[in-house]
């Protein structure tokens, strides 16, 4: 028999396939959020190496990419913890911070006045940082978190981890909560840490970005 005179199939079987069909990329998506949550809220991270990979893993937990090296940053845009609309993208001409965090996390508590602290201290150096929060199943922690910790900079909201699987696997991509990336003038991923930051540190991975040329 061929494929013209196939006997028409029963609608209920369509729709089941489909239902089936529609599971199966929940799950797959849902799986691959779990994966970046079995490594969510330590105090360090998993760190790539240098081998096939476009970056320098740094023995300090801040991993670096040549400004030849560079990927471009995936769409971050959406709505933030406000409800307000945000796309990462019009902040090209400015060195991002991107930091991903949730109320929920230790290790963010432990961050979030350093990060409050340089995002104000830097603001007039052209860098703008913004937050991805995560995992928390309504924007009220997450907004009295900002308030708890003097944030004044806006968050996208991302509460099923879809931003970050936007993200190329083997490049510098958040991989546990916190992480953080630095993102070039030219909206390209320059660094990235998957552990929590002091003032410090926070310096040391942003400020060479800045000073690029």
């Amino acid at each position: 028999m061929t494929a013209a005179c196939r006997a028409p199939q029963h609608p209920n079987r369509i729709v089941s396939r489909r239902r089936s069909r529609r599971r199966t990329a929940l799950a797959g998506a849902g799986a691959a959020v779990a994966a970046l949550l079995l490594t969510a809220c330590g105090s360090g991270g998993v760190s790539g190496g240098s081998g096939n990979t476009n970056f320098v893993a740094g023995k300090d937990g801040i991993d670096t990419a040549g400004e030849g090296d560079r990927q471009t940053a995936p769409d971050l845009s959406g709505r933030t913890i406000d409800g307000k609309q945000l796309d990462v993208a019009d902040y090209k001409g400015k060195v991002v911070v991107v930091n991903v965090w949730g109320s929920w996390c230790s290790p963010c508590r432990a961050e979030a006045d350093s990060f409050a602290k340089v995002a104000k201290e830097s603001a007039s150096k052209g860098v703008q940082f913004v937050g991805i929060n995560t995992r928390d199943t309504s924007t009220t922690p997450a907004v009295e978190f900002e308030k708890a910790h003097g944030i004044t900079y806006p968050s996208l909201y991302d509460p099923a981890g879809r931003l970050l699987l936007r993200f190329r696997k083997g490049t510098l991509n958040p991989q546990a909560i916190p992480s953080t990336l630095i993102l070039d003038r030219d909206g390209r991923i320059a660094a990235r840490t998957l552990q929590p930051l002091s003032e410090e540190k926070l310096h040391e991975m942003l400020d060479p970005v800045v000073a690029e040329k």
